[in-house]
């Protein structure tokens, strides 16, 4: 018998539990293994690099990445604490899974060291560089209650104004429908 994973659908701008910073997760059992599997199935699915709780609706520190895209290079990070951030600053287009149809270029340092626990809660620290570096740091600001949005330049928020604003019109109706009586 195959266990049952939850199945999660991504959180989508501007919906306010983007903004909550994220707690600290305390049990390290098979429910966290469950929601790492079932964050990084949706982070595949969904085509992404990265994915932190709060984008599917989990106010609980967790990311998942795979930066490569290669099988096998599955990461996740429980209560990542990024201790540094060190190296030239690039600019980088970023997109987010939040965010669908907008992109930016975002300034970040080149490296971050960063303190986690594995699902299995042996504790680890780690230098990441270039991209991996990247993605730690944009799903680490996710963590934080931290979005695109809040990094984007405002040349890159006139450029991607339209697409926000369908966003916030399509979370608007959504919420519409659900306060509405059936």
């Amino acid at each position: 018998m195959t266990e049952e994973l939850p199945t999660y659908i991504l959180t989508l701008y501007p919906d306010p539990l983007l903004r909550r910073p994220s707690e600290p997760v305390s049990s390290f059992d098979d429910e966290l293994e469950g929601v790492a599997r079932a964050m990084l199935a949706r982070m595949h699915e969904s085509n992404g690099v990265g994915l932190a709780a709060p984008q599917v609706g989990l106010q609980r520190r967790i990311l998942v990445m795979n930066p490569s895209g290669e099988e096998g290079d599955d990461r996740v990070l429980v209560n990542p604490e990024i201790l540094e951030r060190t190296g030239a600053e690039t600019m980088h287009e970023e997109g987010c899974l939040s965010f669908p149809a907008v992109y930016a270029e975002i300034r970040r340092p080149d490296r971050c060291k960063v303190r986690f626990f594995s699902v299995d809660g042996v504790e680890h620290t780690e230098e990441f560089s270039g991209f991996s570096s990247r993605v730690v740091q944009h799903e680490y600001d996710h963590l934080e209650g931290v979005l695109l949005v809040d990094r984007m330049s405002p040349a890159d928020k006139v450029r991607n104004k339209q697409v926000l604003q369908d966003l916030v019109a399509r979370y608007q109706e959504r919420r519409k429908r659900e306060e509405s009586p059936a």
